[in-house]
């Protein structure tokens, strides 16, 4: 009777490598599902040993990987995530589910991270060890996640979790940046607008003055100056923002620094309303979906400051960490680090006395998202007849300071 080699894993996680022995591979899968393992690799042991020899012969299997340069990117994670969940809840063995979705991929870095996963589950890793080897694929989050379905024996269910929170997070992200997009190209077109008319006309009109042999308005004086200014020192247009984008940037590589930029960036009008409650409903469903997944509140805390992407929050739940690891509840000194409305702050507190404190973080996340949502669509709406009023007060005063010579020379004619 032949004798099959099979890798496998339990209900807790764990991988297993044994053999059994069984008519036919069909008949061998069936025996070791109904010790209640999930088949992830198995092959007749002689046909392995023979495939291992002329691997070897070869110099090992060889897998062609592309060159690929950045992280994987967030909508692909989204749907990958999405389409293992669904395979893992149809009953698809983890390396046979990991190895289509391998399949179907473009060549880039989610492929050559799946390559990966795939290598090291083959090798006898669990997935979320094989997932914490590829961290241009997946984040602290997801691995510490993943590892909680494998522990809970429901890793289908933590999957859609995840794809769930993935997703949520991504359309609040398209919102934002989808709202932004409008003024920023308006603001771009009309500069580079004023800036012809500043750079090229403006000159042309300054000479045809010249010939008049006139006394110029103070408007015209005005927006002369202006041009001259324009010409003189264009480049420091361009220069000016990269500079000052530059000054953030080696600025936030100190902690101080980081926390400074932050704070002030909480306090900007509107956007500095709409940066916290959008980081803040981040922090609540990350919160959220990792304490329903069974990751102790520690870690969690630790994952989820991690996630915040703002050193204001990151210092906030540093001090959250330490009043915990002292016996306190999380709402105390979360109301202590004012990084959260009252609202929030009580909302927290109920859900840790009834015992439902991830149902109330996301009841939170949801609370800011709407805010949120409703914060950037009146930003728009405020910024475009703002816009509006400010180029035609611009246009009306180029106009005004080219033709009121024009309308004096005419005067002095009559």
């Amino acid at each position: 009777m032949p004798t099959y080699q099979y890798e496998a894993m339990d209900n807790t996680g764990t991988e297993i490598k044994e053999s059994i022995e069984a008519e036919s591979e069909a008949e061998a899968q069936q025996l070791i599902r109904d010790k209640g393992f999930f088949v992830t690799n198995i092959a007749e042991q002689q046909k392995k040993k023979k495939k291992k020899a002329a691997e070897k012969k070869r110099g090992g299997p060889k897998k062609k990987k592309t060159l690929s340069i950045g992280k994987v990117k967030a909508k692909q994670l989204c749907t990958f995530t999405r389409q293992l969940s669904t395979l893992q809840d149809a009953g698809l063995p983890v390396l046979r589910s990991l190895k289509i979705l391998e399949g179907q991929c473009k060549p880039g870095p989610l492929k050559n991270a799946l390559d990966g996963v795939v290598e090291d589950i083959e090798s006898g890793n669990t997935l979320s060890e094989s997932m914490a080897k590829q961290p241009k694929a997946f984040d602290e989050l997801y691995v510490n996640m993943v590892r909680a379905g494998e522990a809970s024996g429901a890793l289908e269910i933590i999957l859609q979790r995840l794809a769930d929170f993935k997703e949520r997070s991504q359309t609040l992200k398209k919102k934002v940046q989808g709202a932004m997009i409008y003024p920023i190209a308006v603001v771009c077109v009309a500069g580079g607008i004023v800036g012809f008319i500043m750079y090229y006309i403006v000159p042309k009109f300054k000479s045809i003055f010249a010939g008049f042999g006139t006394e110029l308005p103070k408007i015209t004086e005005m927006l002369i100056a202006a041009s001259d200014t324009v010409v003189n020192y264009f480049y420091l247009f361009p220069a000016v923002p990269m500079g000052f984008w530059l000054f953030l940037k080696v600025v936030r590589k100190n902690s101080t620094g980081e926390y400074i930029v932050d704070w002030c960036a909480l306090r900007i009008p509107v956007l500095g309303k709409i940066l916290k409650k959008s980081t803040t409903a981040r922090i609540m469903r990350t919160l959220g979906t990792l304490i329903s997944s069974g990751v102790p509140i520690l870690e969690a805390l630790t994952i989820a400051r991690d996630t915040a992407g703002n050193a204001v929050f990151k210092r906030a739940f540093d001090n959250i960490y330490a009043a915990i690891r002292e016996g306190e509840t999380i709402a105390k000194p979360l109301g202590e680090a004012n990084i959260a409305d009252d609202l929030v702050v009580n909302m927290v507190d109920v859900g840790e006395e009834t015992g439902a404190l991830d149902v109330m973080m996301y009841k939170v996340a949801d609370m800011y998202d709407e805010d949120v949502n409703t914060l950037v669509d009146g930003m728009v709406k405020l910024i475009e007849p703002m816009l509006v009023v400010v180029l035609g007060l611009v246009v009306g005063f180029i106009v005004i300071a080219l033709f009121m010579p024009l309308i004096k020379l005419l005067n002095d004619l009559s």
